[in-house]
């Protein structure tokens, strides 16, 4: 005799809306485990340098939680939540004003508990060169393409 049985969960799971005040150690916990701190430069043939230095701050997670993201997008009051590939979704912020007056004081304030804080702390010193207008000079260029090469993996770039 065959059963056919519904799995029905024990307590009712809750979506967290954009609307949701997070906590700022939720905020923490949540881009220690899934955010990324990263420094792009690509060639551009239109800067002075020949490549463009292109910051951003991300987090990605599948489609089902993209009510997270919202509330992540809520909370820093600025970025975009889009597609990212198939059935994962991203927050970003790639606005270098954004990530230096919202990002970098918020986990100024609100330390990262896993190593990404060295990422941090690299992509941080990388937007402060770049307020000083370094990036727009070949040394500069050179100097930030080091740095970025030893965030996230570690492995040069």
């Amino acid at each position: 005799m065959s059963e056919k049985y519904q799995e029905e969960p024990s307590e009712t799971l809750r979506s967290v809306s954009s609307q949701q005040k997070l906590e700022a150690q939720w905020v923490v916990g949540f881009v220690d485990g899934e955010g990324c701190f990263y420094v792009g430069i690509n060639p551009q043939s239109e800067m002075k340098t020949g490549f463009q230095v292109l910051p951003e701050f991300t987090v990605v997670q599948h489609e089902r939680d993209v009510q997270l993201l919202h509330a992540l997008k809520h909370y820093f009051g600025c970025g975009v939540v889009r597609r990212n590939h198939a059935d994962r979704m991203a927050y970003r912020i790639r606005d270098a004003k954004h990530l230096r007056e919202r990002i970098i004081p918020f986990f100024e304030r609100h330390s990262l508990k896993s190593k990404k804080i060295l990422d941090f702390i690299k992509f941080r010193k990388v937007l402060m060169m770049m307020e000083r207008g370094e990036h727009l000079t070949p040394e500069g260029v050179a100097q930030i393409r080091k740095i970025a090469s030893k965030m996230n993996t570690g492995r040069e770039r």
